[in-house]
């Protein structure tokens, strides 16, 4: 039995190393060689290899499934996220800025409003029921002239004054600290420096403030460059003292007035003389102008007031005071406001030819009982395109007035003490203060003469009722 079996163990080793070899014919007869040479792979580096597949594997698929994560959009889908994320932040901005955004909306269409009514003269600001009279403690005063001041103009900007006198000076102020900048010195025969060798009567500066002109007894118009006073130009023409003066806004057109009754334009920057306009029968003694092509004079004497229409060629003639009208001031292009040595301030209109409202002796009188005169009118100021006007003469006192609804008549706010002559009066464009030119002496002449006043420069604060007083007010009432 044992050699049985081990025989059969025998056919068996043979048949399978015989089924061996023939797999191994096989392969030989498709044409692979076999290199009896090659190794067999190394085991180390099988089982290395088999670590890193795996891992790579792991890795692989946490890199796949991340960006299956991250890239799940298509580029449409991530558009559309993208562009409602910012719908929604601009919506949370727009929500936030609403309320901004309509008192923005409300401030521009109030600002565009009143530019149509500026342009057609018909523009009233109700400033004057919030003003309120000033501490004389909060007034400024700027000493620098030795003669009476004469004129005085406030820069477009509020940062500089400038003033003129009888001492043929004139000197730049800086709002703010009250010191002198400039003075440019009156002149005598055989002095260098360039200035007025008479009385300055009228200055005025360009509404961008690059221009200054002033104009003095001796007929001559002086051009100055306001930054640095440096002199540019000498206009000459006029037959008498030059009276008034005044830069059409927004231009460099020069209006002057005379002693001589006449009206001349002059381009300043082409250094020109333009035209000349005659109407009066007397002496020129104030001029004012605005945006529009026309000017306004008074005409001392002759009783009237002009308006003078360039473009047109024509003129309208006024008539209402019953003295010498010697001051005059635009509120707005179709109103204005005048003061004459018959004591009485009047507010006109350019479509009436009578005065609107008449204020007779507006600063009350002087002299003894039954022989009373009313104190003259020796300056006028108008805030542009607002409620409010303001009056000087020689009585100590400012006066402010408030113009009614559509101008149509004058009420007295408040007086501010002024010892002196109140020669020339100016609003600044803001109204957040007036100036006064003050001096011993009338400007166009000595007929008094004020010991205990002063020659100087005041500068007077004009306060508004705060908004919660004025509530309260209402809500008392």
């Amino acid at each position: 039995m044992a050699s049985t079996f081990f025989i059969k163990g025998k056919d068996n080793q043979k048949f399978a190393r015989k089924n061996k070899n023939t797999a191994v014919k096989r392969k030989n007869d498709g044409n692979t060689k076999v290199n009896p040479k090659a190794k067999k792979p190394n085991k180390h580096n099988e089982e290395i290899s088999s670590d890193s597949e795996t891992e790579g594997a792991v890795v692989s698929n946490k890199k796949k499934a991340r960006e299956e994560f991250e890239y799940d959009e298509t580029p449409q889908e991530k558009k559309l996220r993208l562009a409602k994320k910012y719908l929604e932040q601009l919506q949370e901005e727009e929500e936030k800025k609403a309320d901004d955004e309509s008192f923005e909306t409300d401030l521009i269409a109030g600002r565009l409003q009143e530019e149509v009514l500026e342009q057609k003269g018909k523009l009233q600001r109700l400033i004057a029921k919030d003003l309120l009279p000033p501490d004389p403690s909060e007034i400024r005063v700027l000493r620098g002239h030795k003669l009476p001041v004469t004129c005085l103009v406030i820069s477009s900007d509020e940062k500089y004054i400038f003033s003129a006198s009888k001492d043929c000076s004139i000197i730049k102020w800086d709002v703010q600290s009250g010191k002198r900048l400039h003075t440019i010195k009156g002149v005598r025969k055989g002095d260098q420096h360039v200035g007025h060798s008479a009385c300055i009567l009228c200055l005025t500066i360009s509404s961008d403030g690059k221009y200054l002109a002033t104009g003095d007894m001796n007929k001559l118009i002086m051009i100055w460059e306001a930054d640095t006073c440096k002199h540019l130009y000498k206009f000459t023409g006029h037959k008498g003292p030059v009276s008034g003066l005044s830069f059409r806004k927004g231009t460099h057109d020069l209006y002057s007035a005379s002693h001589d009754r006449s009206v001349k334009v002059w381009n300043v920057d082409e250094n020109a003389y333009v035209e000349t306009l005659f109407g009066h029968q007397d002496s020129i003694t104030g001029l004012d102008s605005l945006s529009r092509e026309r000017c306004v004079t008074v005409g001392g004497r002759d009783g009237s007031v002009r308006v003078w229409k360039i473009a047109e060629e024509s003129q309208l003639v006024f008539h209402g005071h019953n003295g010498s009208i010697d001051c005059v001031q635009l509120i707005n292009e179709e109103h204005m406001i005048t003061g004459a040595d018959d004591g009485s301030v009047c507010l006109w209109s350019v479509n009436k030819k009578k005065p609107v409202a008449t204020v007779k002796q507006a600063h009350g009188s002087h002299g003894d009982p039954g022989l009373e005169r009313p104190l003259w009118v020796t300056s006028v100021a108008a805030l542009q395109n607002s409620d409010t006007v303001a009056s000087g003469s020689h009585n100590s006192e400012v006066q402010l007035w408030k113009c009614s609804q559509y101008y149509r008549g004058l009420e007295l706010l408040f007086s501010v003490t002024v010892p002196g002559f109140v020669n020339s009066l100016k609003f600044s464009s803001s109204g957040h203060f007036l100036v006064a030119g003050v001096g011993q002496e009338h400007r166009l002449g000595r007929w008094w003469r004020l010991k205990e006043a002063k020659n100087g420069i005041y500068i007077i604060p004009l306060k508004r009722k705060q908004p919660a007083a004025e509530d309260a007010n209402e809500a008392e009432a």
